[in-house]
């Protein structure tokens, strides 16, 4: 399940409809990056990739080309393959994203740089040149062993989050609400009778929390997740 919430953190994929959709085609080569314009300030971009199509060893060991020795450490630092994999094609989409912008006039996506706010939020560091005023850019990533997904907006936050539709957790659900979630969303996951559909519902608020959190940028501590409220429309408790 993928969420992903920007300007008043609605959940982007039923309540704004101008968003364009890219998947990566990963080849089995290196192609030039073909240029895509900026989103305008009303746009999301979100970029996906689907790690099982991604399956020629050559080809990864390109991307990994493109990345630092200190992100090279951090992807071999994960355990088991798949693990690597998809942490190693969220950071080469990450790249190739931003680089595919000509931001700076370039598209070599090995000579981006990267920093983390105070609260550990990945950021670009643009290089400081004369005359160069770099765009308002905010990027978000999230992956799974099954998605990788990178959003990208101008002047505007962005969070995404990424979940297994299947996850199952191992605790009861309402108890496990009950820890995390408001009293709001606690009642509606109780109003669900159905144990799949309420299992369901939980994921997409959990990925709803986590993408408003990743927006704000201030980190897990600084915004518990019962500290604000996912609210459910009508419609969507009706049809329970």
């Amino acid at each position: 399940m993928l969420s992903f919430l920007r300007r008043s953190y609605l959940n982007f994929s039923f309540m704004n409809p101008q968003y364009c959709c890219l998947s990566r085609n990963f080849s089995a080569a290196l192609p030039p990056l073909l240029p895509v314009q900026l989103p305008s300030r009303m746009e999301t971009h979100l970029w996906y990739v689907v790690p099982d199509e991604v399956k020629s060893a050559p080809l990864l060991s390109k991307y990994m080309e493109l990345l630092p020795q200190s992100e090279r450490d951090h992807v071999l630092g994960f355990r088991g393959d798949q693990l690597q994999k998809s942490a190693l094609l969220a950071r080469t989409l990450v790249r190739t994203t931003i680089a595919r912008y000509q931001v700076d006039g370039h598209l070599d996506p090995r000579s981006l740089r990267f920093k983390r706010n105070i609260h550990g939020k990945p950021e670009v560091e643009w290089e400081t040149k004369d005359g160069f005023c770099p765009p308002p850019l905010q990027f978000n990533i999230s992956h799974t062993s099954s998605l990788v997904a990178c959003g990208v907006t101008i002047n505007s936050l962005i969070g995404i989050d990424v979940e297994e539709k299947r996850r199952r957790t191992k605790n009861n659900i309402l108890a496990f609400a009950k820890r995390y979630f408001t009293a709001h969303e606690v009642e509606h996951l109780n109003a669900i009778p159905d144990s799949e559909l309420q299992q369901q519902e939980f994921i997409k608020l959990w990925t709803l929390k986590e993408a408003y959190v990743k927006a704000l940028g201030k980190g897990f501590s600084s915004s518990p997740f019962n500290t604000f409220t996912i609210r459910v429309n009508t419609a969507a408790q009706e049809s329970f």
